[in-house]
C-alpha cells in the first residue's frame, strides 16, 4: 500500500514537471527572444556543465543553508522551550520576539555585511535570522499546546525530568519545527541567493548571476533549475525527516 502511494505521488510529480515544460515550450514559441531559450537548450547547457563545478558551487550553497538552519534550531529551540515551559521566561522574553519578529529579515542583509563582511560567516548568519523567529514561536506554541495532564501522568508512573522532555516535549517540539521548516526553506533560499551575489565565487547565487551578466541565458535558466533541485531536495528531505520521526501522529 506505502509503495503504491510513493508511485501515485512519483507519477504526479512527472506529469507536473512535463505540463510545466510544455508551458514553457509554448511561451519560448510565442516570444521567439533569446531571453528565454527553449526547455531542450536549458538542458543541454546542464548536461554540459562540468560536474565539478556543479558539485563546487552545489556544495557551497548547501553548507551554508545547512549551517543557517543547524544555528536557527539550536538557538531556537532553547528560546522556545525556555518560553514555552516557563511563564517567567515567556514574559520576559515575548515582547522582544514580537518586536522584532515583524522586520523583514532581507531588509537587514546590508547592516549585516557592514558588520560581518561580505564572508561566509554573514551568509550564515541572514539564513539563520530567516528561520529563528518562526522557530521560536513554533517550539513555543507547540510546548504550550501539550496539555499538562500529559506530564502528571508521567510524573505519576515515576518518569523523570529527561524522560518527559524525551517523549512529551521534544515530539510536540519536533512536530512543529518540521512544519516551520518546511514553510520557511523556500524564503532562506531567496535570501541564499542575494547573500552569494556579494563577495563570494562559488554558489548557485553567484553561479547564476555570472551567467546573467554574460549573456548565457540557457546556462542561467540551467543554473536556475539547479537551485530549484536543490530546494526540491532539501523539501524532500524535512518531508521524510516529519515520516521518520512523526509516526505517532499517524
Amino acid at each position: 500500500m506505502v509503495k503504491k502511494r510513493r508511485l501515485h505521488h512519483l507519477a504526479r510529480l512527472l506529469f507536473v514537471f512535463f505540463c510545466m515544460n510544455v508551458i514553457w515550450y509554448i511561451a519560448f514559441l510565442l516570444m521567439n527572444h533569446p531571453i528565454l531559450p527553449s526547455p531542450w537548450a536549458v538542458y543541454n547547457a546542464m548536461i554540459h556543465l562540468g560536474a565539478q563545478e556543479i558539485a563546487l558551487n552545489v556544495g557551497y550553497s548547501l553548507v551554508r543553508i545547512f549551517a543557517g538552519v543547524v544555528l536557527a534550531l539550536l538557538i531556537g529551540m532553547l528560546i522556545g522551550l525556555l518560553m514555552g515551559r516557563s511563564q517567567a521566561w515567556n514574559k520576559l522574553l515575548d515582547p522582544v520576539v514580537y518586536l522584532t519578529y515583524p522586520v523583514p529579515k532581507i531588509a537587514l542583509l546590508p547592516v549585516v555585511m557592514l558588520f560581518f563582511g561580505l564572508g561566509e560567516f554573514s551568509k550564515i548568519l541572514m539564513i539563520m535570522l530567516i528561520l529563528l523567529f518562526q522557530v521560536i514561536i513554533s517550539v513555543r506554541d507547540g510546548v504550550k499546546a501539550i496539555p499538562e495532564n500529559t506530564y502528571d501522568v508521567l510524573t505519576s508512573i515515576g518518569a523523570s525530568a529527561a524522560q518527559k522532555f524525551w517523549h512529551v516535549t521534544m515530539p510536540g517540539a519536533l512536530s512543529v519545527i518540521l512544519s516551520t521548516i518546511r514553510i520557511s526553506l523556500g524564503t532562506a533560499i531567496s535570501v541564499l541567493f542575494f547573500t552569494e551575489i556579494y563577495g563570494t565565487e562559488h554558489g548557485m547565487g553567484f553561479f547564476i548571476m555570472d551567467a546573467w551578466l554574460r549573456l548565457d541565458y540557457a546556462e542561467m535558466y540551467a543554473g536556475i533549475m539547479l537551485f530549484s533541485l536543490v530546494g526540491f531536495m532539501l523539501f524532500m528531505l524535512v518531508d521524510y525527516l516529519d515520516y521518520k520521526f512523526m509516526q505517532w501522529r499517524n
